[in-house]
């Protein structure tokens, strides 16, 4: 009698057992059959199969439902819409007329030099591109004196310079639309007659003031 208690004791823990490890491995929480004292060891790893194939099959359709073309919600999120692309010569240009203009500046500095000269590619009154606009000329004269005088040429890029460019390319901008900026204390005072006569005066920072 004692025999045959301690076998069908062992049995019962045997299949408990048997199901908590099954349970676990599956990750489910979807109770078993009710009669799972009633199965035999192959019905019940035949059932666990059967729930882990449920649980893969459901898994699939969400991938499925997430990559299908379909799934359009939220997509213009992902879109910055005043993000601005330009090709490696053009970038490389803007990145060395903003070193060459405000290489002793701050982050904000750099992205304000790189502000306008987008300003001036997005203007009617200059030309398209960034080389037109760095390279152009007002009567003969550069628009920009370090290109006039060379500085454009010799300066080296910094690592800061590019990351300040690469923000004004994703979209920020604080230049309030300036077309010009100068430094007073440099320019010639026939130059800042005309700044101070023929444009508005949009707010200083740095060593630079900006204008419209």
């Amino acid at each position: 009698m004692y025999k045959n208690c301690s076998l069908i004791l062992c049995l019962c823990m045997l299949i408990t057992g048997v199901c908590a490890v099954n349970a676990k491995e599956a990750d489910f929480d979807q109770e078993l059959s009710n009669d799972i004292f009633d199965m035999t060891l192959e019905e019940l790893q035949a059932e666990t199969e059967a729930k882990n194939r449920q649980e893969v099959f459901h898994f699939r359709e969400i991938l499925q439902n997430i990559s299908s073309p379909e799934r359009t919600v939220g997509y213009n999120v992902l879109v910055n819409e005043d993000a601005v692309f330009l090709d490696d010569e053009s970038y490389e240009i803007l990145c060395r007329i903003v070193e060459a203009e405000a290489g002793n500046e701050d982050e904000k500095g750099r992205m304000l030099v790189a502000n306008v000269v987008l300003n001036r590619v997005e203007s009617s009154r200059f030309p398209n591109t960034v080389k037109g606009v760095v390279f152009q000329k007002g009567g003969g004269i550069y628009q920009f004196s370090p290109v006039a005088n060379g500085r454009y040429y010799r300066v080296k890029v910094s690592e800061e310079t590019k990351a300040a460019v690469d923000k004004v390319l994703r979209g920020k901008d604080e230049s309030q639309g300036a077309l010009y900026f100068v430094n007073r204390h440099a320019a010639k005072s026939s130059y800042m007659h005309w700044f101070d006569t023929k444009c508005t005066s949009l707010f200083t920072y740095g060593r630079h003031e900006f204008f419209s």
